[in-house]
């Protein structure tokens, strides 16, 4: 009775050895399936620096003592971008200032100007808060505050004038986290420098002209 026993002891073991050993056989040969990966919900806040360029259209309006009439103006702006966004569940609010090298210009005939005149300006500034609402890396905005820059007003005939003006602007856009701190923006601003002079020395009778203008202008910033 007691060898019965013991070989049944014995071959009870031998089985849980190697059911033991099956098991551990079958899980290494069982891949493990990783885990999910989920993407870290992009942060806008910080400071961060940048480049802009686009276009401009609109047009400037002279008068004097022989009338008043506008004429088209338009051309290209490229410059820097200085910034800092603050985020607060979603919420994104900033500052930003920028300076660009303009080429926005144009000239007319009329009768504030009956030999023909042009204005022109050659630098623009604006200085604005953004105001927008995080789609994780989509940020699209509103902005507003102030715009400088020159308006140089130039009858036919005379030297002309450059008065530096400081106006407004506000526009919307749509900024897109693109790889690491970088991202992209496309925006639209509209801009007005307000009235600019030029007197009788510069340009045979007193005269203003003001400069609004509509910009598109694309970007890429660079968030610390």
């Amino acid at each position: 009775m007691k060898r019965v026993f013991l070989a049944s002891a014995v071959a009870l073991a031998a089985a849980a050895t190697m059911t033991a050993a099956n098991a551990a056989d079958l899980g290494r040969r069982m891949p493990t399936k990783a885990p999910a990966y989920v993407e870290p919900y992009y942060n806008w806040t910080g400071f961060y620096v940048g480049i802009n360029g686009g276009g401009a259209f609109g047009n400037s309006d002279v008068s004097n003592v022989l009338g008043s009439a506008s004429h088209d103006v338009s051309g290209g702006l490229v410059g820097g971008t200085i910034g800092y966004n603050w985020e607060v569940n979603r919420v994104v609010w900033g500052i930003e200032g920028d300076i660009d090298w303009s080429s926005l210009k144009g000239s007319g005939t009329n009768a504030p100007c009956p030999a023909g005149c042009e204005t022109k300006n050659s630098w623009l500034a604006t200085a604005r808060g953004r105001l927008g609402y995080a789609f994780n890396r989509v940020l699209p905005y509103v902005t507003a505050g102030g715009a400088f820059g020159d308006v140089k007003l130039t009858p036919a005939g005379f030297p002309g004038e450059t008065d530096t003006r400081a106006g407004w602007t506000a526009g919307a856009g749509v900024e897109i986290g693109i790889n690491g701190p970088w991202s992209a923006k496309v925006e639209y601003l509209y801009a007005d420098l307000g009235d600019a002079n030029c007197g009788a020395a510069n340009c045979g009778v007193s005269t203003t002209a003001d400069l609004t203008a509509n910009i598109v202008r694309g970007g890429i910033n660079y968030r610390f």
